[in-house]
């Protein structure tokens, strides 16, 4: 009975947590991320077994031959004593591992590899770890299933709690490496990750034919930087939340919850397959909260936040994606009001060949300077459409299009750039164009400056820009061209400083302005071919 009483106050307060966010600001926070599917707390809800167990668990009959209770089989669940060697008796191929309601204390890591058909599911289980000095061979993992040289080929393993609330007891659940088929449901982390070694969860599907899933995989209390654990000096910053760097075939994250963990929150960034995140809640993450690369890799409907900086935290940024092609973020919400100075909320990194980001939102708050949507020099051809940016901070720019050498196009289409932010570090424009051959259409762009400072719409350096039915308001000048072959046409440019629609530089070469409203017209500070028709100044 006291078992389970402490397993309902685990769960009741988990609840509590995943219902909604019990801040102060939990109705903004709910408002801004409105539409985003929550994820559900519920377990699986197991209730039978196959073969020769009895009644429960009969939705597996016929995927194993064996199917075994463990607790039949000799495995304490009470909480007392390790199971460890329990486990390596039982294990064979073509087996399910049936853990009953209880506490299954590991002291040691379960490790199997090779195998054609195996799975590990719990009903109403909760495992408990040993803490970190008492923890025999590797200090690591409760279970090793596959290795990247010897991988399984079907693995199961689903509906456990992990009871991490002890001093020194973080530790990775499980480490998984499958060819075919992997499939990872229903487990929660209790506690955070304190120990200092490899963060919670690992997985890769080694063959590229091969699919996975990994679903509620959840660790929301996050983890503690490696400087302040037993394993301090043997870790760079301490764990990743989930890693999944080695995956060769389809992987889908779908509704995980991570709390904030020192290296990175999702990491799942190389090899050559494709990573599939769909909705979940990822949170106060140094590095990046979700970090995803592959070949036609897709963010789907996540929820990010960044509201809590502990001192070791550098970065925090919401999404990072690199490594990749064809890289797609479709509905989004990231939201960041603790930010860091390289914080964006949104980065496109070099190594991206070519990336989507669509129906997103991003919300910068705060008191330091930060930056939206970046595009770093080298990334390849993006597309940014119906996304909404809300940036009110020090200072920054909520879409930053950095100096490139290359020519793939960069489109942004039905872009609305709201709030008021400050200048602080130079950081002055809505809109920020330093790359050739961007094509921005129906771009709403408003800059009003906190605190009365001057605050432009878009600030273009590069050649062959157009600007096509758009709105764009500033309390400097809504457009401000440094470069080479831009054009302006069917646009809203107003100034609510008493400045000109546009001011033209020295530099700026053949830029065309063609059935504009100019309010008070143009400054011409000696560009050379400007070319104006049918423009209205009133």
């Amino acid at each position: 009975m006291q078992r389970s009483n402490r397993k309902d106050s685990l769960r009741t307060r988990f609840a509590r947590w995943d219902d909604g966010h019990e801040s102060s600001d939990s109705r903004t926070r709910r408002t801004f991320l409105r539409g985003v599917a929550a994820t559900g707390a519920t377990g699986i809800g197991l209730t039978s077994t196959a073969g020769a167990a009895s009644e429960p668990y009969s939705q597996y009959e016929g995927d194993y031959r064996n199917v075994v209770d463990v607790v039949d089989a000799g495995a304490d669940n009470t909480g007392e004593e390790s199971i460890t060697p329990v486990l390596e008796d039982l294990r064979a191929d073509n087996t399910l591992l049936v853990f009953p309601e209880g506490r299954y204390y590991m002291d040691e890591q379960f490790r199997f590899t090779g195998f054609d058909n195996f799975g590990v599911v719990g009903d109403d289980a909760t495992l408990v770890p040993a803490n970190y000095h008492d923890f025999a061979g590797p200090q690591y993992r409760l279970f090793r299933l596959g290795v990247s040289y010897s991988p399984g080929s079907h693995l199961r393993f689903e509906g456990f709690d992990v009871d991490q609330r002890a001093p020194d007891t973080g530790i990775r659940v499980i480490e998984a490496n499958a060819a075919d088929r992997l499939e990872v449901r229903d487990v929660t982390v209790y506690g955070e990750h304190d120990s200092g070694t490899w963060g919670p969860g690992l997985f890769n599907v080694t063959d590229p034919d091969g699919w996975g899933i990994v679903e509620r995989f959840r660790a929301p209390h996050g983890g503690a930087w490696v400087n302040n654990t037993p394993h301090a000096g043997n870790r760079w910053r301490g764990p990743i939340g989930i890693e999944a760097n080695q995956n060769a075939g389809t992987l889908e994250f779908r509704r995980c919850w991570l709390g904030g963990f020192p290296n990175n929150g999702l990491y799942a960034a190389g090899g050559g397959g494709t990573i599939i995140v769909h909705g979940g809640l990822y949170r106060n993450s140094n590095g990046a909260n979700v970090r995803v690369g592959g070949q036609g890799s897709k963010i789907r409907w996540p929820t990010v936040e960044v509201d809590e900086t502990r001192p070791e935290d550098k970065t925090q940024r919401g999404i990072r994606i690199e490594n990749g092609k064809n890289v797609k973020i479709h509905g989004a919400a990231v939201e960041i009001t603790s930010p860091k100075p390289t914080s964006h909320a949104i980065s496109v990194m070099n190594s991206c060949e070519s990336a989507r980001i669509e129906n997103t939102r991003v919300e910068l708050r705060g008191s330091d300077v930060n930056h939206g949507l970046v595009l770093s020099p080298d990334c390849g051809e993006t597309v940014i459409a119906s996304t909404e940016i809300s940036h009110d901070t020090a200072g920054g720019y909520p879409l930053w299009i950095r100096d490139s050498d290359r020519t793939e196009p960069v489109l942004v289409e039905h872009l609305s750039i709201s709030g008021a932010a400050g200048d602080g570090g130079g950081f002055r424009d809505g809109i920020r164009c330093e790359r050739d051959n961007c094509r921005f259409s129906h771009v709403d762009v408003s800059q009003p400056g906190r605190d009365g400072v001057d605050r432009n719409a878009i600030v273009n350096t590069g050649s062959d820009l157009t600007v096509y039915r758009s709105d764009l308001r500033a309390s400097q000048y809504p457009f401000v061209d440094l470069g080479a072959d831009t054009l302006v046409r069917d646009s809203v440019l107003e100034s609510s400083g008493d400045n000109e629609a546009a001011c033209l530089y020295a530099s700026a070469e053949d830029p065309t302005f063609k059935k504009n409203k100019l309010v008070d017209g143009i400054r011409n500070l000696g560009a050379n071919g400007v070319t104006t028709w049918e423009n209205n100044h009133a």
